[in-house]
């Protein structure tokens, strides 16, 4: 299988007092196609800083990191913001929709950021929304939903454009025991259909568990 998502010798140093603070160190990391991984970790042992880097919403202070052959460190902000819509989806643990928008337009927004037609984004979010068994909840805001419902309609966004990779975290850390099984089944099933690889951080031993391959974080190092 190929990889759709890299990282070589890839490491961030913040420097925001007088002494400079390396939260990772020279990770080496690889992505295959359609495959499911865990990265689990402390808090504060830098796993968002990390996940910051392989979306593409930060830069390196060293070492790169590639998405689909793509250096993103070496694109320009355009360049670096059209390649995360055609090739990555982001799930966090707070669903992060557009409270004056319904489910349908919310899942619809990354394909009219493409420039794509009203009524075409429209059938492909009441489709993805149908797979998260949300097809008679199209039509209500975020506010009318519940939890777990909310993040159903975070995942259907995310798949939406059939991104190479999924880079979820904590996407159950904010529910509750029954919704986060149900969030963790839709998404292992969706990955199986799509095709879509997910790189997940998650403190739920159960999420990880499910997940092919577990990465561990800590001192700023990345192991297996």
């Amino acid at each position: 299988m190929s990889i759709v998502l890299q990282c070589e010798n890839l490491a961030k140093t913040y420097v925001t007092g007088p002494m400079p603070v390396e939260v990772l160190k020279n990770i080496d990391f690889s992505v295959e196609e359609k495959s499911r991984v865990a990265i689990i970790g402390a808090s504060g042992s830098g796993k968002s800083t990390l996940m910051h880097l392989l979306g593409g919403l930060d830069i390196p202070t060293a070492g790169k990191v590639t998405v689909c052959g793509e250096d993103m460190s070496a694109l320009s902000d355009k360049a670096r913001g059209d390649l995360r819509n055609q090739s990555l989806g982001f799930i966090y643990q707070f669903h992060h929709l557009l409270p004056e928008f319904n489910a349908l337009e919310n899942v619809a927004m990354p394909l009219l950021l493409r420039d794509g037609s009203v009524e075409e984004a429209s059938e492909k979010a009441k489709e993805m929304l149908s797979k998260v068994g949300l097809v008679n909840r199209v039509m209500h805001k975020p506010a009318e939903l519940s939890g777990g419902e909310r993040q159903r309609v975070a995942i259907a966004r995310a798949l939406v454009t059939h991104p190479k990779v999924i880079l979820a975290d904590e996407p159950t850390g904010n529910l509750d025991r029954k919704n986060a099984v149900q969030v963790q089944n839709e998404m292992l099933e969706l990955n199986s259909e799509l095709k879509t690889a997910i790189v997940i951080v998650t403190h739920d031993s159960s999420v990880a568990k499910s997940m092919d391959e577990i990465y561990t974080l800590e001192d700023g190092i990345l192991e297996r």
